[in-house]
């Protein structure tokens, strides 16, 4: 059993039969799918979303298809601020190796040759969740942090600053001509605000903003 079992695999085929059996294929390890007859129906899909879902997911894309193709589609992914939390594994014909490979040294997760080995593929599309739900967790830590940073006031904001550079509350008193009794008060709502116990602690998480 899959251990993303929220995720969901995005299909985007033009072929009735390949999005069956690759739906089927998926649900044999307990994942979700979703299928798309064309790249611009997939592109009209994520036309309407605000950000990328919030579910590990990744995308399984045919290289050739009428209409917009699925190197094309590919292309327009890499554009998008959300592009690293959908990994995109190219389903390819023999005719297509080359043009797959390149776009896996643009960017894509990789690449699976028609016919493909059923089990190869699924534990590819398992570990292409796995890296966008790593990205996905650095996103929401990203998120979590400015929020706490965009909860400080400017002045225990000031105070952060001097104590992350290594400046006892007396000397930071002094830069910032207010009582030793304030900047020990601005101190312990910063450490509350931001979640940490020590200025060691406080640098560390700083230095991943």
């Amino acid at each position: 059993m899959t251990q993303y079992p929220d995720a969901k695999v995005f299909l985007v085929d033009d072929d009735a039969g390949v999005r069956e059996a690759l739906a089927w294929l998926l649900r044999t390890r307990r994942l979700l799918s979703e299928g798309f007859d064309s790249a611009d129906a997939f592109l009209d899909e994520i036309a309407r979303w605000d950000d990328a879902p919030d579910v590990p997911c990744c995308l399984l894309l045919d290289v050739r298809m009428p209409g917009t193709s699925g190197l094309a589609l590919f292309e327009h992914l890499l554009t998008l601020p959300w592009k690293a939390t959908l990994p995109v594994i190219f389903l390819s014909g023999h005719a297509d190796v080359p043009t797959a490979v390149d776009a896996v040294k643009r960017g894509a997760f990789d690449f699976c040759e028609k016919p493909f080995s059923d089990n190869a593929l699924v534990d590819r599309v398992e570990q292409a969740l796995h890296q966008s739900a790593q990205v996905q967790a650095q996103r929401q830590a990203q998120r979590s942090l400015q929020q706490r940073m965009d909860s400080l006031t400017e002045r225990e904001r000031d105070v952060m600053r001097l104590v992350v550079g290594g400046l006892p509350n007396k000397l930071v008193a002094d830069q910032l001509n207010i009582s030793v009794r304030t900047v020990e008060v601005h101190r312990a709502r910063v450490f509350d605000k931001m979640g940490v116990k020590s200025a060691v602690e406080l640098a560390n998480v700083l230095r991943q903003a």
